[in-house]
């Protein structure tokens, strides 16, 4: 329950709701303190704030009209029966309401895509993405692009349909060349942008991997401030992924606890095993926890040891690059020793950054938060600093058939330059797809059904 509702109305019958049940019409875009009645039996439903849009300066473009009252269930329920006794008024569909701002022209798809993820945003760098995508930022880049590649198209088409008689220009369809090698170079380096605005988007996928009793499920349940994980002496005690969500520094992360990985004949363990490995293959960053009571008792050896751990662990020395290594149980040995195993640590290059933790003592957790944020924004960028990131799959799909398409009219233009023409239409056609300006019905409905009744 909350203390106030908004009921929204929208299309050619909004201007007879308010009428009909405020018994006059406010001032455009007012709000005005109204008792709002049943436009049958006159009863009082509520007071509350009336406001009125007129189209085409509304959300949806259309005439729109909206309630503010209470948010108690009976004052909700009474408003939207008396709106529903009104001829031409029904009930929205989820999305309705952006739809039809869609259909009026005012959001393109990718701002409408924004909108839905503004909705969903979970945290501070999801909410920034998503509202610079919904003002259009990521929409002006597709929409560009389109206008280099439709005049493209028109000079091609008009060298064809005026070559011959000697109307166009000299050089014209070398200019085309260049412009759509260009085209082709950006949509290239948008492309090639390591998901950062798909990661930010959907969230991080961290996974905690390492052997038995190393302290994976401590650690779980340290930095999710509760206990999420069954913690036990027994070696193998956790058997199947146990996923998260967290925020970490303004960042989306789903964090996995896995099985300990090792050699074991019990039938269940090993499908635990096995999917914790297949977890590690599919991870953003894998956080390994090694117990430093486990390591060589000569720290000049630790490096090699963990190289070797760190390829059995994540199975391919290319993953390294995204793990983070946590030195667990701290507490258990010597400050000295720390410092000695620090230091030979810091002078190889065969293991990736390492933080010294206690899972029992919080001893180092710090440093961990602070070394994880970092590796995060890494993964996922600023989403205020430089070119927006493409956020839908959907994006990535329609531009790689743009840049498909764009091949075909360099094969075809010395040969056939009506082909080469079809693939510049076709490459306009994909890019079409991501804005909405061209596109199947399926696609809209895609994209509408997530968003919630009102909105």
């Amino acid at each position: 329950m909350c203390g106030v509702a908004v009921v929204r109305a929208s299309g050619p019958s909004s201007a007879h709701a308010v009428r009909s049940l405020t018994r006059g019409f406010p001032a455009a875009r007012t709000a005005s303190l109204r008792s709002i009645t049943h436009p049958q039996t006159k009863e009082l439903l509520d007071r509350g704030l009336v406001l009125w849009f007129p189209g085409p300066g509304s959300f949806t473009g259309e005439d729109s009209a909206e309630f503010h009252i209470h948010g108690g269930p009976a004052v909700i329920s009474g408003v939207l029966q008396a709106l529903g006794s009104l001829p031409g008024l029904r009930p929205a569909e989820a999305g309705e309401f952006t739809r039809r701002a869609f259909c009026a022209g005012k959001l393109d798809l990718t701002e409408v895509e924004g909108l839905g993820d503004l909705i969903h945003a979970e945290t501070e760098a999801q909410r920034r993405q998503a509202l610079r995508q919904m003002a259009g930022d990521l929409g002006r880049i597709y929409q560009d692009w389109s206008v280099r590649l439709k005049r493209c198209l028109a000079h091609v088409e008009a060298f064809i349909d005026f070559s011959e008689d000697e109307l166009i220009e000299d050089g014209i369809l070398n200019d085309v060349d260049t412009a759509v090698r260009q085209l082709q170079t950006d949509m290239d380096n948008h492309l090639s942008d390591q998901r950062r605005g798909e990661r930010l988007r959907s969230g991080v996928h961290v996974v905690i991997a390492g052997s038995t009793n190393a302290g994976k499920s401590s650690l779980l349940n340290m930095l999710t401030q509760r206990p999420a994980a069954i913690v036990s002496a027994t070696a193998g005690t956790t058997r199947d992924v146990v996923e998260v969500p967290l925020d970490i520094g303004g960042y989306p992360v789903l964090l996995s606890d896995t099985a300990g990985l090792r050699d074991t004949t019990d039938s269940v363990e090993q499908e635990g095993v096995r999917r914790a490995r297949q977890r590690v293959e599919q991870a953003d960053l894998s956080l390994v926890v090694v117990d430093l009571t486990q390591l060589p008792s000569e720290p000049q050896l630790v490096p090699v040891f963990l190289s070797g751990h760190l390829k059995n662990i994540l199975e391919h020395s290319s993953h390294r690059q995204e793990c983070i290594l946590i030195l667990n149980k701290s507490d258990l040995i010597s400050a000295e020793h720390n410092r000695s195993i620090q230091a030979s640590l810091e002078q190889s290059a065969d293991v990736p950054p390492a933080c010294f933790l206690s899972c029992q003592t919080r001893d180092g957790l710090e440093d961990l938060l602070t070394l994880l944020q970092n590796r995060l924004k890494t993964l996922c960028g600023d989403p205020l600093i430089g070119s927006p990131s493409l956020t839908q799959t959907r994006h990535r799909t329609h531009l790689q058939k743009s840049i498909e398409a764009l091949h075909q009219y360099h094969q075809y233009k010395n040969v056939d330059l009506v082909l080469a023409a079809e693939g510049l239409r076709l490459g306009l056609s994909s890019l079409g797809r991501i804005t909405g300006r061209v596109g199947p019905e399926e696609i809209l409905d895609t994209i509408f059904k997530d968003f919630c009744i009102g909105k």
